[in-house]
């Protein structure tokens, strides 16, 4: 009886350990839901993702969607961490070290009309091939 009492705690801590959220950054897929305005993300590109304190992950089609549900959700969002998309590689980075760019004939799914780099150098060269002033 002893073992089993063990092995079912030991089945306990395993599922509350992996429901545990995580705060990396996932991978966003087309198709998935924006949490904002609950479309499909269908460019990643402009996609983003915010992971609260306590892990629970939040995609968005749009930089746009992100700001406004943060706005809407200050409670949800204290201490969480915000990843965009780097526009060239479609990889997650963190939204502080982004540089990013607005504007010209950038057209995001939203209207925020914002794309996000990793590499400024990058960046520069977008903004003219995209009209940003």
């Amino acid at each position: 009886m002893k073992v089993f009492s063990s092995l079912f705690s030991l089945a306990i801590a395993s599922v509350a350990l992996i429901s545990c959220g995580s705060d990396d950054a996932k991978t966003i897929k087309v198709g998935e839901q924006c949490e904002h305005c609950k479309m499909s993300i269908e460019n990643v590109k402009y996609a983003t993702e915010l992971i609260t304190e306590k892990g629970k992950i939040y995609k968005f089609d749009d930089i746009k969607c992100m700001n406004g549900y943060a706005n809407s959700n200050a409670d949800k969002v204290v201490n969480a961490k915000t990843y965009v998309t780097d526009y060239p590689s479609g990889k997650l980075i963190e939204f502080e070290k982004a540089t990013f760019i607005k504007g010209g004939s950038i057209k995001s799914p939203m209207g925020g009309n914002m794309q996000a780099y990793e590499n400024k150098e990058e960046a520069e060269k977008a903004k003219k091939e995209f009209g940003v002033e």
